[in-house]
């Protein structure tokens, strides 16, 4: 999961509402008209297509011409389903070869709460697009998710972020940040109204079967990345007999793990591309501490870290700014997510000497993330005394990163959200096609200690390991060949 998505294609400014009239048969042209069964408890809806918005704001490249766009309703509240109703924005990229038409291949990106319309307004982009074969045979159906982007975005009071303690060291401070938090869920409640308490993945998964009934489609195929993973799991949940395939990439733990668990298993894996990172510099004439155990240069900032002798580097030597541990572990896991080996070490080197230059990753936190991440999971702490207890445990099993900084970001967004957690979905009935998961060994955002779990949580399912540091293996061309050999595959 990565809640600064890395979402292929640009993300559009807000559109035009486009009305829902009819429903199109996706293998006519538009002007084609056909009926389709509404089978979610609620009265059937249509869908009508019209142009795509262009991207105008910033400049950029307009989406495809073939590319078309609307906006279909559903209900705010799903328990509620002849109650109020909110607008989803669909984008559909139409089969180039209707007469080899699969069928409607939908995908999301992840996030949480990150746009997903783009998926079918660039599907043809030469550089973030999809392969000839799969355009070819189906229909890419993309879609934002309720309260974010297009589809009647959430609000908040951003304001509010600035204020919130972003690594609680006392209980006071701990106190602080859980009513900051809560006065942050108040103001979305506020400025969004009710849809801000209903972002959760089971709402959206239902959103989703929406989509299928008004496209007149009986199954669908679906391609899920990061926390779209985690949504795949949920329709398959709810609607198992509506699939076709299920592709998920970079995947989360789906068992709701609690705040020990899933901080643990997210450092974890960052100390374990530390030890990648170690491995590396032993036999690399390019590492800038060839010659030093780099796990010991590390446990040596800590400690300074800890007794505030660690200093930030400069062109000359040290600086009089102080880096304290918390900042250590932030830098380490922003270095550690990818695979720079050369650079991390120069900056690692660059805090030993205290000579050359580092990067500092900072940021008031995710609006969107906590809105979609506080309903989805339970990382409720109990107290202060609670929390040091976990950082604690994380720490001496992470012991050369001490944490994951994003995945405790997550963790501490949660605390004192008023709007508890939402329980897990029953399973229903049916039967589910073979699901395939794909996950790099060393990924901070989705561990593959969840990827496991996520493919064990299917009666058949095939995990397919990267052995690589990374996040979202659809970019890399061999688990993209195999995921899309799958997606073709699949038989009906």
């Amino acid at each position: 999961m990565n809640t600064h998505s890395p979402v292929r294609r640009r993300a559009l400014p807000a559109l035009l509402t486009l009305g829902v009239t009819a429903t199109v048969s996706l293998a006519a042209p538009d002007g084609a008209v056909a009926q389709a069964a509404f089978d979610v408890n609620t009265r059937p809806v249509s869908i009508s297509w019209g142009p795509c918005p262009q991207d105008s704001d910033p400049p950029g490249r307009p989406p495809s011409p073939k590319a078309r766009c609307a906006t279909v309703k559903v209900p705010l509240d799903w328990s509620k389903p002849k109650g109020e109703k909110i607008g989803l924005f669909v984008a559909r990229y139409p089969a180039a070869d209707p007469a080899k038409r699969i069928g409607v291949l939908m995908s999301n990106p992840g996030g949480p709460g990150a746009p997903g319309a783009d998926d079918a307004l660039y599907a043809d982009d030469p550089y973030d697009g999809y392969d000839p074969a799969i355009r070819e045979r189906f229909d890419m159906i993309g879609f934002d998710p309720r309260g974010v982007g297009r589809s009647e975005g959430a609000r908040c009071d951003e304001s509010i972020l600035d204020k919130i303690p972003a690594r609680p060291r006392t209980a006071a401070e701990f106190e602080r940040l859980r009513t900051l938090n809560g006065r942050l869920a108040q103001s979305c409640l506020r400025r969004t109204g009710p849809l801000a308490a209903h972002m959760d993945g089971e709402s959206v998964a239902r959103d989703m079967d929406a989509i299928r009934a008004a496209l007149g489609e009986r199954r669908i195929s679906f391609i899920g990345h990061s926390y779209g993973t985690f949504l795949g799991e949920r329709y398959a949940r709810l609607f198992p007999g509506r699939l076709r395939a299920l592709a998920l990439d970079s995947a989360l733990d789906p068992d709701r793990p609690d705040a020990e668990r899933y901080l643990k298993d997210g450092s974890v894996s960052v100390n374990r591309t530390f030890k990648r990172l170690a491995a590396w510099c032993a036999g690399s004439a390019a590492c800038a501490l060839k010659g030093q155990d780099l796990a010991a240069v590390t446990d040596e900032l800590f400690a300074r870290a800890d007794a505030g002798t660690l200093r930030e580097p400069g062109r000359t030597g040290p600086t009089r700014k102080k880096v304290d541990a918390d900042q250590l572990s932030t830098f380490l896991s922003g270095e550690l997510s990818g695979w720079n080996p050369k650079s991390t070490a120069r900056r690692l080197a660059a805090l030993h000497t205290g000579k050359g230059e580092v990067n500092w990753i900072s940021g008031p936190g995710d609006l969107a993330a906590r809105l979609v991440l506080c309903r989805d999971f339970d990382f409720r702490i109990r107290d202060y005394a609670h929390y040091r207890a976990i950082r604690a445990r994380v720490s001496k099993a992470a012991p050369h990163v001490r944490h994951n900084s994003q995945s405790l970001d997550l963790v501490l967004g949660c605390q004192g959200w008023t709007v508890p957690p939402k329980p897990r979905p029953a399973r229903a009935q049916g039967d589910l096609p073979p699901v395939l998961v794909v996950n790099a060994t060393d990924d901070k955002a989705t561990p593959l200690a969840g990827a496991r779990r996520m493919a064990r949580s299917f009666p058949n399912a095939s995990l397919r390991t990267v052995n690589t540091v990374g996040h979202w293996m659809y970019s890399l061309p061999e688990p993209r060949r195999r995921i899309d050999a799958y997606l073709l595959g699949r038989t009906d």
